[in-house]
């Protein structure tokens, strides 16, 4: 089996433009993503970091401001801000933990219980809209490039 180190993947010719590089096109493609879920969730006044946020939450991802930082790799005074943001919109709240009063558990309110099926909606939409025109087998075989290139960080 060739490695991809010995592939012209990693090794391009100089022909080769610089802005079609693999890693460039990754965050193309985020940013693109991002700008999109941005504009499709402000009627929601929520930005697509706060729906990270709070999809992480729902999903059981994480619970405290430090599994938040963890999974989605994100600056702690940051994450603060932004759970100030959202517990002042009424969508998180946090919760004194019981055996350790120095950190507190994330939870969503009722409000943004009721708001996350919206958003998630929304998501939906975006994510529809950037593989329009991929059949389902080409989906699940980016999905699993995906993930193999996550398994080799």
């Amino acid at each position: 089996m060739t490695s991809i180190f010995d592939s012209a993947l990693l090794n391009p010719a100089p022909s080769v433009v610089p802005q079609r590089s693999l890693l460039r096109l990754i965050s193309r493609v985020r940013i693109e993503v991002m700008d999109a879920l941005d504009a499709e969730l402000a009627p929601f006044e929520i930005s697509s970091a706060q729906m990270i946020v709070l999809a992480t939450v729902a999903n059981g991802e994480a619970d405290s401001a430090a599994g938040l930082c963890k999974g989605i790799s994100y600056d702690p005074g940051a994450m603060t801000r932004m759970i100030d943001r959202l517990e002042q919109k009424g969508l998180l709240r946090r919760l004194p933990r019981p055996d350790d009063r120095r950190t507190t558990n994330l939870e969503l309110t009722e409000e943004g219980t009721a708001l996350y099926p919206k958003l998630a909606a929304a998501k939906e939409v975006v994510q529809a809209r950037f593989l329009r025109g991929f059949s389902a087998d080409e989906v699940r075989m980016f999905e699993g490039l995906l993930n193999r290139m996550l398994a080799n960080r």
